[in-house]
Formats: structure tokens, sequence, C-alpha cells
């Protein structure tokens, strides 16, 4: 496959034009990042969006890999002898990986079968006799010739059976076989489950006697009876109606009438019970995983952008607590920038119980820092914690005090990491974890790039998936909102900046160490400064970087330091200077423009204009503001507390294939199954609800036994 088929190839799956693959290819191989390409090479990609842009990377990496292996099929083919025009042709024409194995399957080096066992017996000339289909003659009379005690042939059956055992691998190996029997089992075949050991009581009970069509079985439930099969509670296994394969394969090979046709169909049966059916079963259900794994991840990918999205809560003094029992809630003051103020532990729960020590403790604490918000992480003990919060506003009376509950998976893997160590010397694993969660509400973003993005406790079977597939996803999320967002220049930690387009783990801790050293940045060319910060790595990096305060005012903004002198004349039209960026006039001056006629007089892209006006209009835009803020509480409820058909608020906690769980303010996150997200009809929760939003929920059923809350959201408004 050539550059312009592979470019032909790529726009009709990406929904674009040829030209614009090519484009987006060059700027890729050329050493420049998606976001970076996104943001500020829109005229050269004809404004293709992030999406697009990664679909466009992720197909040529897939493209390029099956390259290398035609490449390299060709090669062993070859070696052999072997490979002849057409099937140059066939292996060059594939676009599926398993296209190309079931053409190089019977060229392959296989271990000892059967079938290489008669082969070296001598009955490969036997085996073509049956599929010459003689009219004529005795099968038995024809094997006496191959009868060879030395080799191991001892009498005619022996030879009859050695050759049909080859007849049967090279149906097994037949490309064209492999192909309609996979596709066939994929469209007709039922996948089942059952109990391996009865009496015995799991999770997984619901797939003790379960059968579903391989072409229906939702993602999840395909995770989920995989991990029942690895425990060794399921057998698991794929049914086709094996006589209409036999059928369609006998018509493909065997001829009649003729005196070896039932040998050879006996051969196909051979062939089927033994070789294909297994291999097509072990195939169909490596898609299937495969498959759900992709959605899996691209359940995950969705709910952690979302999570990483949450609006900063600015401005606030927070009091964060992690929760525990025996050893006691640390709590961690910590002031609106973030800085830690205090530390401390309190007793409030079981077995201590000593709620009136810590009352006047936290009643110390919000006199002396007044603090506006408690954040509690939801971990073990956190509705008991909650309650005392709760009961503790209630009396405290001097201002306005509220809580919430922080999602804070993941914070003890930050606290027990080497970065938690530099930052906090000086605290425990606990005391690090309490400041964790209090900055997690002020900028979850800043926070969360601190952990490995699969402990953050949004995901869906999420240990079921391929780890280094889900890593690089996540990765690619991550580094999507990081320069989505931007950073402070002077703020920025190294992991957060570690995210910024072009930026690795080494230059971002140079930047780190060289504004420790040197003092704040004032302008962004000092970035060439710093040690191995090259000119690529500045072009890549530099417009997602903002300092606020610096001595150009522009570089408070997104514009690019390529597109300064444009800005100029832009600012010039307006008859406006930099130092008024971000104010009244010169939004007004920019709200009278026409971009297409600016661009057309200072021979500019249109896209660039559009973006340098929006970004002079609102510059230092953080676009998670847009978003509506978390739901503060001042009170909690018990599982007790809930009824039928109360109508409450929530938080959405996370979004699977199969509904909503949202945290409404009791020990346990209600489920909002899908057929109950809403009163139309949708494909996917995601269409109805993403993590972080605040929704208005009906409570259908308690289930306090099993701990369990369903809940709906159909007539009640949904997102709040």
């Amino acid at each position: 496959m050539d550059d312009r088929q592979l470019f032909q190839l790529i726009a009709g799956e990406a929904g674009v034009s040829s030209s614009q693959v090519e484009k987006t290819v060059a700027m890729l191989d050329g050493g420049n990042t998606v976001p970076f390409i996104a943001r500020y090479r829109k005229e050269v990609t004809g404004e293709l969006d992030e999406v697009k842009i990664r679909l466009i990377e992720e197909r040529l990496k897939f493209y390029r890999n099956l390259n290398s292996r035609k490449e390299e099929v060709l090669r062993l083919i070859d070696e052999q002898g072997k490979l002849t025009p057409g099937l140059k042709d066939k292996i060059l024409q594939a676009t599926r990986p398993t296209e190309v194995e079931d053409l190089y399957r019977p060229y392959r080096q296989k271990r000892k079968t059967r079938a290489s066992v008669a082969r070296e017996r001598g009955l490969e000339p036997l085996a073509r006799y049956l599929l010459a289909f003689p009219r004529q003659g005795d099968p038995q009379d024809e094997a006496q010739a191959y009868i060879n005690p030395e080799q191991g042939v001892a009498t005619a059956g022996e030879a009859l059976q050695g050759a049909m055992d080859i007849v049967a691998e090279e149906i097994s190996d037949d490309p064209g076989i492999r192909s309609w029997v996979r596709d066939y089992t994929y469209k007709n075949g039922v996948i089942s489950s059952s109990v391996r050991e009865k009496g015995v009581s799991s999770v997984y009970e619901m797939y003790y006697d379960y059968r579903e069509p391989v072409g229906r079985i939702a993602p999840h439930r395909v995770l989920a009876v995989n991990r029942g099969e690895r425990e060794e509670f399921l057998k698991v296994s794929v049914a086709v109606d094996e006589e209409k394969v036999i059928g369609h394969i006998a018509r493909i090979w065997v001829k009649a009438p003729s005196v070896t046709s039932d040998l050879v169909m006996a051969a196909v049966k051979d062939s089927n019970r033994r070789l294909i059916a297994p291999a097509v079963e072990r195939d169909v259900r490596n898609g299937l995983t495969e498959k759900a794994g992709e959605q899996a991840i691209l359940i995950f990918s969705k709910n952690l952008r979302q999570l990483l999205l949450q609006p900063p809560v600015k401005g606030k003094v927070v009091l964060g607590v992690d929760p525990a029992y025996r050893t006691g809630c640390k709590w961690s003051v910590v002031d609106d920038t973030g800085k830690m103020l205090e530390v401390g532990v309190v007793y409030p729960t079981p077995p201590q119980n000593r709620v009136e020590e810590a009352g006047t403790e936290f009643q110390r604490l919000a006199d002396k820092y007044d603090i506006d918000v408690i954040a509690i992480g939801n971990g073990t003990a956190s509705r008991e914690t909650e309650q005392f919060v709760a009961s503790f506003i209630s009396g405290y009376g001097k201002k306005d005090l509220q809580y919430i509950i922080v999602n804070e998976a993941g914070a003890s893997v930050y606290s027990a990491s080497e970065l938690a160590a530099r930052e906090f010397p000086g605290l425990d694993v606990t005391g690090r974890s309490a400041v964790s969660i209090a900055r997690r509400l002020q900028d979850p973003l800043a926070e969360l790039v601190k952990i490995d993005p699969r402990s953050v406790g949004v995901g869906q079977y999420q240990h079921d998936v391929a780890p280094k597939r889900l890593v690089e996803s996540l990765a690619t999320v991550v580094e999507s909102v990081v320069n989505y967002v931007g950073c402070d220049l002077n703020t920025a930690s190294a992991p957060l900046l570690s995210y910024i387009s072009g930026i690795n783990a080494t230059v971002a801790e140079n930047i780190v160490k060289f504004r420790e050293e040197k003092g704040r940045f004032t302008a962004r060319s000092q970035l060439n400064k710093v040690p191995r910060l090259g000119p690529k790595t500045f072009e890549q990096c530099v417009g997602f970087l903002r300092i606020p305060g610096g001595k150009n005012p522009l570089d408070k903004t997104s514009i690019h330091p390529e597109s300064y002198e444009l800005t100029q004349e832009i600012l010039k039209i307006c008859d406006c200077t930099p130092d008024q960026v971000g104010t009244p006039e010169l939004r007004s001056a920019l709200a009278r423009l026409a971009p297409p006629q600016v661009a057309a007089r200072l021979g500019a892209g249109l896209p660039t204009v559009r973006d340098i006006i929006e970004s002079l209009s609102r510059p230092g835009r953080d676009p998670r503001e847009d978003l509506p803020g978390p739901l503060l509480r001042s009170d909690v409820l018990s599982l007790e507390d809930l009824s039928q058909g109360m109508e409450l608020r929530g938080t959405v906690r996370n979004v699977v294939d199969f509904g909503a769980f949202v945290d409404i303010g009791v020990k346990v996150d209600g489920l909002v199954h899908r057929s109950q997200l809403s009163d139309r009809y949708i494909s996917h929760p995601m269409d109805v609800v993403a993590v972080g939003d605040v929704v208005t929920v009906r409570v259908l059923e308690v289930d306090a036994a099993r701990k369990r809350v369903s809940l709906t959201m159909k007539g009640t408004g949904g997102t709040a």
C-alpha cells in the first residue's frame, strides 16, 4: 500500500479529505504534537479538530504496523520459494491483520502436528490422491503402497488416516474457509456460560446459566464473563450450527461422485472439530474481548476527561479531611492559593467516638482560618465523618460554612509517592492525603495529574483491559485536557508541565528548577534558557504556557509568539495597545471587527485571526469556569431517611455502559439504570450525563439489606 492509497483509506475512515490527511501526517512526521497542530496549524489541516487529528494519528500507526507485518510475511514466504504474484497481491491488498495472518497460515512454520508427522512418513502423495477425487478404484488398495512399519505406518488404514490428517490441516489453513467460518460465527454464534462448580455462590450468579448471541452481547458482559472464567467460577464457550459450517466447507472441498469423497468429507468434519472451530472460537472471543476492552477504555477516557475538567473552586479556604476509624481523621487547612497552613488529627468516628473534642478542634480551625468549605474524602469512614461534619456545621452558626464529599481515589497512591514526599517532607502519608483532598476541590486538574490516571476511580472493568493500551489512552486524555486548559508557567508543578505539548518529564523538572533558582518567569522567551528545552520544544509548548503579570501582556494569552506581529496589527486596527488586553474598551473594539475582512486585509489565515480575537477578548480564560460548580452541602442523609418517590440533587460519580452512579449524600452511591436516565431512547448513558454533573433524581427503591439505591431521572428535569 503506497502513501496515496494509505491517505485515501484513512480519509475514508476519518471522514476528511485525502489532502487533509496528507498534510496532517506530514505535520506528525515532522515532530509536531496533536495539541499544537489542532490549536496552531488550523490553516494547514483545514481546521481539523483534535479528535480527527488523533484518529488520523491512530489509523496511521495501525496501517504502518500492518504494512510492516505484510513486508515481513512476504519475506518469509519468499524465502521458502513459494511467493506467487497472486499471493503477493492478496497480501498487499489486505486491510486487516487477520487477513494477512490467514494468508500466511499455510506457510507458517508449525510445531509438530498430526499432519506434519504424516508428511514425514511420506503420505503427502496419498493426500494428493484423495483430493484428486478419482471416480474409480479403491482407496484401500491405493494406500497399500504407503505401508511402511519402519516409518510408523503399519496398515492401509493408518496410511489413509495420515493422508486425511494432511487434508484436514490444508482445509484449516485455507484463508477463505477461516475467514468465512469466523464471520459466520460472529453473525450467528451464541456465547454461553455455566457454573463450574454447583452450589458455589459468587457475584457471577447471573451468568451461571447464560446464553446470548455473539453479535449482541454488551461489552461489559464480555468482560464480566471473562473475569468469571478467569476466577474459575464460570465455564464459557461459543457455539454455532456445525452442520451449516461443515456444509459450506464441503461445498468447496468435496467433489462427488468419487471413491474418495467420503474420506475427504470425514477430513472436513475432523478439520472443523479439531482445528477450525477451536481456533475460530479463540479468534471470536479475542475479538469480543478486544472490542469490549476498547469500549471500557473509551468509557474510562471520557469519564477521566470530565473529571479533569471539573471547575476549580477558587478563593476558598478549605479544610481537607481524610476519614478513618481507628487511626482518626487526618485534616489539613489549605489557603485560597493551595498553600498548606496546618495539619492535625481528630477522632470523631468509631471506635474512639471523641465527637465533642473533634468539634472543639474544628471550631478553632474555622475561627482561626475563616474556613469556607470542608472537603471530605469518600473512602473508609467517609459517611460517619460526614455526619459529624454536618452536625458541626449545624451548631457552628458563625458563617455560611458548607461541606462536600470529594472523590479521593488515588490520593493514597499520590501520598506514598516520591513527589508527595518532596512536596511535604515533614508530613506522613495520611497528612499528605488530607492536603491532596483539599486541593482536589480547589483545582482538580492540577492535583489529579500527580497520580496514575488508572487510579482515579472512574473506570469500568479497567483491570480487565490491555494495560499498555489503557495507559496510552489515558495519557492522551490528560495531555488533551492540560493543553486545552493551559497552565500558569510560574505556578504549575512538574507533573502538570510534563503533559504540556512537547515537554517531557526531564524538561518539566528543569523548568521548575530554573524557576526556583532564577525566580519567576517574566517573559515566555526565557524558556529558551531552560536546559534541554530546544527550539522545537519551545515552538510546541509556548502557546500553552501563560505568564499573568509578565512584561508582555500577550504572554498571558493563548496567542502563540509566532503570531505576535499579526496580533499587533489587529490591535492597531482597533486603535488599541497590548496594555489594553482584556479591557472592556478592547473587547468592544474587537466585537466590531469582521474576521474575514481582517484576515484578507492582513494576508493572514482566518482561523488564526479568529483565535487571536477570542484570546484578546478573554485573556487567561479557563474553559472550566464555564461549567457549573460542584454541589456543596450543609446537611446529611442516611439510607434510612430515603423513601420511594423522594426527590434529591446529587453528583454523578461514574458513568458505565449500564447506567450512572450518583452521590446523593448517603453512604452508598445510587444507580440510575440506563433505562431510567431519560424519557427518550438513548444509545448510551453518556448521551445524557457525565462525571461531575449535578442532577435531580427520584428514589425508586431502597434495598437496605444489600445497601443499594435505585434512582430515576425520568420526569425530574435531568441535569440540575
